[in-house]
């Protein structure tokens, strides 16, 4: 156990270390990030160290400065994580790291758990591609296998004419190696074959009622808990709304945490593990990816839950007891991306009219990245409610997200 009072290092320095660090402070813990951008978010609650993340030394610093290390994205240098976790305490290890940063590699790895994915082929060529998409179908949605995020690294596909030009655009290097029939020519071709080689993967599209995640959490101890689902939809393939109670059955949410209650558990996590599942019309749930970190569609726990994930995640990788998960109130968390900070932050320095007749109560969080751009998430609302309808409201009728 890591009590409070001991450092608690964190690999990466954005706004989930900053809220992190902000949840554990208030329980006496200190903090050190590691981040390559200067006046992190991190950083700027918490003393940073600033350099790249596969910097070594700069990793041995973060280790000789903190008690225990934590991860808060997981594009992290795996290598670097299993150094530390040689020279330093890592609860969370490396081997998670390492499985959730291929996205082959994680799906293989729930499947071992005995959890459903939807149906995916890897893709090493063009014409490995063409035969996945006969095979399962379009439409569908290929993707790279490592990297990509807020839909960056993916194409749908649906028509067998936009094959060849989603493969070039997110293969370009086997694009330019393939021979006249879109093969992989040589010796490269056998190791195109392999899993870790193969730069794509290509998934079923799955039609689906409506996208939850539930944030499971577990311990070194081996206590495990999760959180209510989450309903989320997104806007251009970036999160927009997490409304919570989902809009779903009671049996479906009891299914959605008990399932990642046990991924959790069967992958031997440690701290938080966010689990993104579509639900089908008739209430099937497929695992769609994982991410072991605190999550966005969790954000809605800091105000409408007895604990928020990043307590959580504190109390997880330093053995302390779990805290309840207990909804105290209806909440919709709602992204601020740049396009809508300036209209955010103005709104708060005034009455809200909308939300005193809507019974709403807007609680703001703002990340402090230094550069505002559209489409990067620079800040949230939890808006508090006794109905999500009425949350709902709220957002359309404030009018910041139509721009």
């Amino acid at each position: 156990m890591i009590a409070p009072g001991a450092t608690v290092g964190v690999l990466g320095g954005g706004q989930l270390g900053r809220m992190m660090a902000l949840a554990g402070s208030a329980m006496g813990y200190r903090f050190v990030s590691l981040d390559p951008t200067q006046d992190a978010p991190c950083g700027q609650v918490s003393p940073q160290i600033v350099a790249a993340y596969d910097d070594i030394k700069a990793a041995r610093e973060l280790a000789q400065r903190a008690d225990v290390i934590t991860y808060e994205f997981e594009n992290v240098d795996a290598g670097v994580a299993a150094l530390l976790e040689e020279e330093s305490y890592v609860p969370q290890g490396s081997a998670l790291l390492y499985t959730t940063q291929h996205r082959l590699r994680e799906k293989a790895a729930i499947e071992a758990a005995g959890v459903p994915v939807a149906p995916y082929r890897k893709v090493a060529s063009l014409a490995d591609l063409k035969a996945a998409a006969a095979e399962l179908g379009l439409p569908a949605v290929l993707k790279t296998v490592t990297g990509g995020y807020d839909g960056k690294g993916q194409a749908v596909l649906r028509s067998e004419d936009g094959l060849e030009d989603a493969f070039r655009r997110l293969a370009p290097e086997r694009a330019g190696a393939a021979d006249g029939g879109g093969a992989v020519s040589g010796a490269a071709a056998g190791e195109a074959r392999s899993s870790e080689d193969a730069p794509l993967v290509l998934e079923k599209f799955v039609p689906f009622r409506c996208e939850i995640s539930v944030i499971a959490a577990r311990s070194p101890r081996g206590e495990v808990k999760s959180f209510p689902p989450a309903e989320n939809i997104h806007v251009n393939n970036i999160l927009h709304l997490s409304i919570v109670p989902a809009r779903i059955a009671e049996d479906i949410q009891r299914r959605a945490q008990k399932l990642a209650e046990t991924l959790v558990a069967g992958l031997n996590a440690v701290g938080l593990l966010a689990v993104e599942m579509f639900v089908t019309e008739d209430g099937e749930l497929f695992v769609n990816e994982l991410a072991p970190r605190p999550h966005n569609s969790g954000h809605y726990t800091m105000d409408a839950c007895a604990t928020s994930q990043f307590e959580q995640h504190v109390r997880a990788v330093c053995n302390l007891p779990l805290g309840e998960t207990e909804l105290l109130t209806p909440v919709v968390m709602v992204n601020v991306l740049g396009q809508h900070l300036e209209g955010a932050a103005a709104r708060f320095c005034g009455d809200d009219k909308e939300a005193n007749q809507l019974g709403v109560i807007p609680k703001l969080h703002i990340y402090g990245k230094t550069e505002s751009k559209t489409g990067r998430k620079m800040g949230h609302i939890n808006l508090l409610c006794k109905d999500t309808a009425a949350a709902l409201a709220w957002v359309e009728h404030t009018n910041l997200w139509r721009n």
